[in-house]
């Protein structure tokens, strides 16, 4: 099949999908998968591999985020039960007004996006932003937005994750150099983001149903007042921290110590993402639950109506990663590539921009970088050791472009923020966009004065 005949079914596939979803009111799960099986069959995907190319990229994204979301979910419905979550927003927000609360926030999401994966970090503060929520009787978007993009900016850009660190291996970038590049290129990029998501928040978004019922922004008079004091600030900072220093402690242990140490092997173990947060969850229980008078039954039944909330976002970031495989299997990306590599343009801007093209065309950042550095494997060969670190860097942001319908990230900050389709489109995509644009200038611009 031609290049361009691939390149315009993805395009219609993307096309539809969105008028699926926004006109026809469809629910993005089942129209992830109509446009799935539209886009398999038209591009010639052989009639036995179609269904299992879907479970394939449904069940590997599924595998990765359920647990994580689940957990997630139940913990932060321990903490909003407990009043924990508006005791600490109201600490910070007396201490610091709302303004500088958002600013902290998203510098404290920074920090916490070095060590721990995009999607993991971002459910573990979901509790802060719906407890800040509340107290400010704003958007949750006001909170979420930068506080997610600065996170994003850091899963990208620096080799403590996947796609930067694979991609310094294939260019044999300096990782040492392509840290501290990084962490300073994103820091502006970051600011970046923060004023644009503070521009975007100057008009509503209609937010769903079911972020407004988590929210409960509007308690009917008469609801009667639980007699236990909720827990302090700092027990609520402790418990949210837990799993983050759990996750590092593992990274580190498993670069730091000896292979075959047990001390190696407890770490590991515990400072995997999901047995992070089981841990965390367990501490909450204990702390918030049992120590205060909860009895088993109110735990179980918290936690249990806490799965209901997260099926949504896990079955359509599911179905949003089999679109993606779908894509990557038609051979849309591979076609794209080579399309762009024949431009020939400087190695920065290439870098980037095949980056970014291979994230809207098949929706997962890491295989986007990834591709872009094989695909320009050979052409680094002459360039310095600090240019070769800024090639890294252009396609790193330009994976962060650009996330859309077909990214399950796109999905998992829209509905965790209660957007609609249209509307994270004009936000979370425009916001990604951009900060990836920022990213990319200002890589160019080191290029230039080195």
């Amino acid at each position: 099949m031609s290049t361009a005949l691939l390149l315009a079914i993805a395009t219609a596939s993307i096309v539809i999908l969105l008028l699926l979803v926004i006109k026809a009111k469809v629910h993005p799960f089942v129209a992830l998968l109509i446009v799935s099986l539209i886009v398999a069959i038209s591009t010639g995907i052989p009639a036995d591999k179609i269904m299992e190319t879907i479970f394939s990229g449904m069940g590997n994204l599924l595998g990765h985020i359920t647990i994580i979301i689940v957990l997630g979910a139940m913990l932060g419905a321990v903490i909003e039960a407990s009043g924990g979550a508006e005791s600490l927003a109201q600490r910070f927000s007396k201490s610091l007004g709302i303004k500088r609360t958002v600013a902290a926030l998203t510098m404290a999401a920074f920090i916490l996006g070095i060590p721990v994966f995009f999607e993991v970090g971002f459910i573990i503060v979901i509790p802060l932003i719906y407890g800040f929520t509340k107290v400010a009787r704003v958007s949750p978007l006001k909170f979420g937005l930068p506080m997610a993009g600065v996170m994003l900016t850091v899963h990208v850009a620096l080799p403590t994750h996947p796609g930067a660190a694979a991609a310094a291996g294939i260019l044999h970038t300096d990782m040492g150099w392509l840290m501290m590049l990084g962490i300073l290129i994103s820091i502006p990029v970051g600011i970046v983001g923060y004023y644009v998501a503070k521009a975007m928040n100057l008009r509503q978004y209609h937010l769903s149903v079911d972020v407004l019922e988590q929210l409960q922004l509007a308690k009917p008079e008469g609801t009667p007042k639980s007699e236990v004091p909720p827990p302090g600030a700092m027990t609520i900072a402790g418990l949210i921290v837990v799993p983050i220093v759990l996750i590092v402690l593992g990274t580190l242990a498993h670069t730091m110590l000896a292979e075959g140490s047990i001390l190696r092997d407890v770490m590991t173990v515990i400072g995997n993402p999901p047995i992070a947060l089981l841990i965390a969850l367990a501490l909450a229980a204990w702390i918030l639950g049992v120590r205060r008078g909860w009895s088993k039954e109110k735990l179980e039944d918290l936690t249990g109506r806490a799965i209901p909330s997260s099926a949504s976002v896990i079955l359509v970031a599911g179905a949003g990663g089999a679109f993606g495989k779908v894509l990557v299997e038609s051979g849309v990306g591979k076609a794209l590539a080579v399309t762009l590599e024949t431009l020939h343009l400087p190695l920065v801007p290439a870098a980037f921009i095949l980056s970014l093209a291979l994230r809207a065309s098949q929706g997962s950042a890491t295989v986007a970088i990834l591709t872009t550095s094989g695909l320009l494997s050979q052409a680094v060969g002459d360039v310095t050791d600090m240019q070769r670190v800024l090639v890294t860097l252009a396609a790193c942001f330009g994976g962060l472009g650009l996330s859309h319908v077909n990214d399950a990230g796109f999905w998992v900050v829209t509905r965790y923020l209660g957007l609609s389709v249209a509307d994270g489109l004009k936000t979370w995509t425009v916001l990604t966009t951009l900060m990836g644009l920022s990213g990319f200038a200002l890589t160019w611009l080191v290029w230039g004065m080195i």
